[in-house]
């Protein structure tokens, strides 16, 4: 049996590079004042129908979806987005109509092709602001995950944004995109012609090498934005300008769901190669009003960790893993192994590690057990200890011995200037 392609199995000897980035994650967002929020892993398959959109990739080839025991259609969530939306109306935290700030953690599911860094099974980690509709909101979110990957190490980072405008200026751009495709429809790739009237914007974002060429001549929708969204985007420059962010305004960039509105930006990392992206994101100013809630305004981001753990692996940016200090008991018979585990509970309360022979061992196979877990002493009960009352306690690289009775061990080995200094 093997773990099913696209999906991978994070061993003990990898874990600490996930939790290294987990802990500066949750420590920015805590500085930030973002609250942790955790959905369910699956949801019904109408949500991200109406959340992400029918005419996307993710919903028409790469959902997980099946029918349950009652029948109903279960897709396992492949953003986090539509379903923090989806609590946020369910818990009903609009109403006290002010701004929730969350963020999420956890593992999502699309049928796609496996890749560097790039699973069927992947973990994301993003936030969502709700209720706030200040251009300044956009660029808390964009600071956010730039300051994050300056906080790992990361450097070169590009910044690409672009506004998308809203419904009423977006129409006549979609007009325009249409008559422009038209007259080369016969040049598309087949997604694209199928796309062509249902939603046009996402031809910008094909990946098929003539859909690319005919979108480098394609009108640009800055062209195309009213005043009021033109407004808020010099804004959301202006903003990332005070603060020295650099940025690069992509007209080009549209984001692969269709909820977005106004701004909508993606940060890459040119080291990865032609799949750079690292973090993308946007606002969602209507996203909750059309999956039946208030009007209230959105604006997010999210991180794939896998593909930004392989970026700060191929600059050295993950610490080698922290050596615990360690005690190992060595217990020969019966009523030593009583005694060992007295002791070794006593130092577990105390906070230090310890281990213990769980398969029998002689005392040659536990001291090289010992040795093998660079354990800083060695707890010695045999028959000898168990007659006196008192444990040999070795100190494994001086080699120095000292007898302590059974009840001072813990106290012994804890001590300053002893296993913690």
């Amino acid at each position: 049996m093997q773990a099913l392609r696209g999906t991978q199995d994070i061993l003990p000897n990898d874990i600490y590079k996930w939790s290294y980035m987990e802990n500066i994650i949750r420590d920015l967002c805590a500085l930030y004042g973002y609250g942790e929020i955790r959905t369910p892993i699956f949801e019904e398959t109408k949500l991200f129908l109406r959340g992400i959109g029918d005419t996307t990739d993710v919903v028409t080839k790469e959902m997980y979806t099946f029918e349950d025991r009652g029948g109903r259609s279960i897709t396992l969530r492949p953003e986090n987005t539509a379903s923090a939306v989806r609590a946020f109306l369910e818990h009903k935290l609009y109403g006290d109509q002010g701004v929730h700030k969350l963020f999420y953690i956890g593992a999502m599911f699309r049928y796609d092709r496996p890749q560097a860094g790039r699973y069927r099974e992947f973990h994301q980690f993003g936030v969502e602001i709700l209720g706030a509709s200040s251009p300044l909101a956009d660029v808390e979110v964009i600071v956010l995950a730039y300051r994050l990957f300056q906080k790992l190490g990361l450097q070169n980072l590009e910044l690409r944004i672009n506004s998308i405008g809203d419904k009423n200026c977006r129409n006549a751009y979609k007009k325009e995109l249409i008559s422009y495709y038209e007259s080369q429809k016969d040049m598309l790739c087949e997604d694209c012609k199928q796309r062509l009237y249902k939603n046009p914007l996402r031809l910008l974002d094909c990946k098929e090498d003539n859909c690319k060429i005919l979108a480098k001549n394609a009108p640009v929708i800055t062209n195309y934005l009213c005043e009021e969204c033109h407004n808020k985007f010099e804004k959301v420059k202006s903003g990332l300008t005070a603060l020295h962010i650099s940025y690069v305004v992509d007209p080009g960039l549209v984001r692969g769901l269709d909820y977005y509105t106004n701004t909508a930006f993606e940060i890459q990392y040119p080291p990865l190669g032609a799949q750079s992206a690292i973090c993308g994101g946007g606002r969602y100013d209507k996203l909750v009003e059309e999956m039946g809630g208030p009007d209230v305004p959105g604006i997010g981001f999210a991180v794939g960790l896998e593909r930004l753990l392989l970026a700060l692996e191929g600059q050295n940016l993950i610490p080698n893993c922290p050596q615990k200090s360690s005690v190992y008991i060595v217990a020969l018979g019966e009523k030593a192994e009583i005694e060992g585990l007295k002791i070794q509970g006593e130092l577990r309360e105390k906070g230090v590690m310890t281990y213990m022979d769980l398969q029998e061992k002689s005392l040659k196979g536990q001291m090289k057990q010992a040795g093998k877990v660079q354990s800083i002493y060695a707890v010695i009960i045999g028959e000898n200890e168990i007659e006196q009352g008192k444990a040999t306690v070795k100190h494994m690289q001086t080699g120095e011995q000292s007898e302590i009775s059974f009840s001072q061990v813990a106290d012994y080995i804890s001590q300053e200037n002893s296993i913690n200094k």
